[in-house]
């Protein structure tokens, strides 16, 4: 069979002209939905495709991203093993963003010798050890430092973790 037998195409629209006809179909759409969303509030929208889901009502924790701490407290005590000069460099860095948070997560090894001395709890003392931390940190960002104790034996410290919390809210004007 040689070309001579092939039939004839139609003739009919050039294939570039289909794919630009729907690139800008998808253009117009997405420029309907910006225009549709313009007056939402994005934690309502968040919370409104939450809902469409079937998730909770709730706000969702705050996801970390790095971490950096102090360790090695001696055991049964709150007092800062050493200065807390780089941590404190650390966190300032961290918090130059105002879209993140800061939490200190106190901590106990689980041995019996780890306790706070004046109650006979380890949850006390990994709650000294963050404030301690926190109060390091005081200088840093005061309102975006979050304590929590850590209720699991793991390690005698006071970790920092930074985690990103979402946009700053826009003052309307």
């Amino acid at each position: 069979m040689n070309a001579s037998e092939y039939p004839d195409a139609p003739t009919g629209k050039p294939l570039w002209l289909i794919t630009l006809a729907d690139l800008a179909l998808l253009l117009v759409g997405f420029l309907v939905l910006l225009q549709a969303t313009q007056h939402i509030i994005g934690k309502d929208l968040a919370k409104g495709i939450r809902e469409g889901f079937g998730a909770n009502d709730a706000e969702p924790t705050p996801m970390p991203v790095a971490a950096a701490g102090i360790l090695d407290f001696a055991p049964g005590s709150a007092i800062l093993p050493t200065t807390p000069g780089a941590l404190v460099a650390w966190a300032r860095e961290a918090a130059r963003d105002p879209r993140v948070m800061l939490t200190v997560t106190g901590s106990t090894d689980g041995t019996p010798a780890d306790i706070d001395r004046v109650t006979g709890s380890a949850a006390i003392l990994a709650a000294d050890r963050a404030r301690t931390v926190a109060a390091a940190l005081a200088t840093v960002a005061p309102s975006r430092v979050a304590i929590v104790t850590a209720t699991k034996p793991g390690r005698r410290a006071a970790i920092v973790s930074v985690a990103f919390v979402g946009e700053v809210p826009r003052t309307q004007p």
